[in-house]
């Protein structure tokens, strides 16, 4: 089985982080769990609907990278910062996957970093199509 990094290493505030971005396993792209970021800076600013839109909107550049789209994720885990988040959470998650979404799993977390939300995905692209 290939495997691959793809992009470029994360950096927040000048500093590089020690994962990556995303690693293609064969036909499967795993992805770091995205927080919302703005530029370089995490965004710990905005409200909830503001923060899914950045994070979502870095998974699909990342995706992107692969050779991939949204049609391609077949998982998700999310982490929200506070329960009463998930209404306005799940309004933007439903814009940025409208049908057939991937299967999902939600949980309450605390983070290292004071944001409202955390999304990693999983997506499915046979190398050929890649």
């Amino acid at each position: 089985m290939d495997k691959g990094i793809i992009g470029e290493p994360i950096t927040i505030n000048g500093r590089r982080l020690s994962l990556s971005r995303a690693v293609r396993a064969g036909d499967t792209l795993y992805l770091t769990g995205q927080v919302p970021m703005e530029g370089s800076q995490v965004m710990t600013w905005g409200t909830i609907e503001e923060q899914t839109r950045a994070v979502l909107d870095e998974i699909t550049k990342t995706l992107a990278l692969a050779g991939c789209t949204r049609d391609d994720v077949v998982k998700t885990m999310v982490w929200l910062k506070d329960r009463a988040d998930f209404p306005g959470f799940n309004a933007v998650y439903g814009e940025y996957f409208p049908t057939d979404p991937p299967a999902r799993s939600a949980l309450v977390s605390d983070f290292l970093v004071d944001i409202r939300v955390e999304v990693e995905v999983i997506a499915y692209s046979p190398m050929s199509r890649a």
